[in-house]
């Protein structure tokens, strides 16, 4: 099995490699990069597991792929620290995916991803492609129009709201508990999670057992509440309030006043241009960055868990045997707010076929509001013109006047080389 990943220079490439390694079922490893230097760096740090090369050749890496991990940041971490700058320059928040920094981050990363899906669809047409890029949901939107079914994005913020609920409800069965997602990844003990929205904004509204609905005793429950990271980040009486858990990235819609000035972007630069530039190792960089990761409510120094996700996807593909995971994949019914077309971020069945969404709920009104709003923005970065463009600013619900979306698009077109198709 020859499994290629894109951005294979990446910083959290490691991890992947981890997780191969422990399933052992990857024959070949190829690893892509626009930059060498990054790519022989993470290259060195890899030890065992599959045979693996690396190659700045994209065409070369795709060719006879069975599965391709598209986990590209354009533009780097430079990229990103200037997307913070200029929104909070702005007065607005300027996180990777979300507000201006996730409109700036898309109208540079469609273009790019959009050519490595038409070039998939060329020369590897029945590879799967599990898609990592930022922001999650869009970026797979846009590769579907070339792949279809075949690429499905995956984020393990899903995944590890669930795990918490799960321990705070006692529940431990595998798939919501262990180290990694092990076959069914949003069941365990008999417990579903009704969880649904868009990568980055969704909501845990049941967890079912039977026919019993557990969620609301653990609503009910100040103490457990907080015992996991969300009830201490959201606090408990909104939570009771609102009657669902969000997921973490809420936290930049609900409390917008509080995350404005996130310099991430700019801290993550520095630290790790030290490891690309061998002053430091990667282990040590890892847990520095982990560590400080929404640092005021994290449980533990334990990193994420997306790779995990990944391989549960790549394998229950492969395997032939089902799995439940919680992916972005095309609509189709599942959602009443936004289009059969729209990548939404649910629960899945997984086999040999692909991913199908399963039935959820529907979401409150307060939450298909955020939803149908925010993929109102993706379609708009997509059409990739500057009038869209400056609708995608003045319309996202983080950023407050026409006049600052004005001076948002025009100032990134300036920064950012690569949004110059929309001068």
């Amino acid at each position: 099995m020859r499994l290629v990943i894109l951005g294979g220079g990446g910083f959290r490439v490691p991890l992947v490699h981890r997780a191969l390694v422990a399933a052992g079922w990857v024959d070949e490893l190829v690893l892509h990069d626009v930059d060498a230097t990054r790519l022989a760096r993470i290259r060195a740090v890899l030890d065992g597991g599959p045979r693996t090369t690396a190659t700045t050749d994209l065409d070369e890496a795709l060719r006879g792929a069975d599965f391709v991990f598209s986990a590209i940041r354009v533009g780097g971490l430079a990229g990103r620290a200037t997307d913070e700058e200029v929104a909070h320059a702005h007065g607005v928040l300027g996180q990777e995916t979300v507000g201006a920094g996730g409109v700036a981050y898309g109208l540079r990363t469609v273009p790019v991803a959009r050519d490595i899906a038409r070039r998939i669809a060329r020369l590897a047409p029945e590879a799967w492609v599990i898609n990592f890029t930022n922001p999650a949901g869009l970026i797979t939107e846009a590769m579907a129009e070339h792949l279809g079914p075949r690429v499905i994005g995956i984020c393990d913020s899903p995944v590890g709201l669930c795990r918490r609920v799960a321990h705070a409800l006692g529940v431990t069965g595998d798939g919501v508990t262990g180290d990694g997602v092990t076959g069914d990844g949003v069941t365990g003990e008999g417990v579903t999670f009704d969880y649904a929205g868009l990568n980055h904004l969704g909501w845990l509204q049941g967890v079912r057992r039977g026919g019993e609905d557990l969620l609301p005793g653990l609503l009910a429950d100040s103490e457990a509440l907080l015992s996991f990271e969300e009830g201490r980040l959201f606090g408990v009486e909104f939570l009771q309030a609102l009657g669902v858990v969000p997921n973490e990235y809420l936290h930049y819609y609900y409390d917008t006043r509080d995350a404005l000035g996130d310099d991430r972007g700019g801290f993550l630069l520095r630290q790790q241009k030290r490891f690309y530039q061998g002053e430091v190792d990667w282990e040590t960089t890892r847990l520095e960055r982990e560590a400080t990761y929404m640092k005021q409510e994290r449980d533990s120094l334990e990193g994420g868990g997306y790779e995990h996700v990944a391989l549960d996807l790549m394998q229950a593909i492969a395997s032939k045997e089902t799995a439940r995971l919680i992916l972005n994949v095309r609509n189709g019914s599942t959602l009443s707010t936004v289009d059969s077309d729209a990548v939404v971020e649910v629960p899945c069945e997984v086999d040999a076929g692909g991913a199908r969404p399963l039935p959820v709920s529907p979401l409150p009104d307060h939450a298909a509001g955020l939803v149908t709003s925010v993929k109102a923005v993706d379609r708009l970065v997509l059409e990739g013109t500057r009038a869209a463009a400056l609708k995608a600013f003045a319309l996202h619900p983080l950023v407050d006047s026409v006049g600052t979306a004005k001076s948002l698009l025009d100032t990134y077109i300036q920064r950012h080389p690569g949004l110059a198709y929309l001068s």
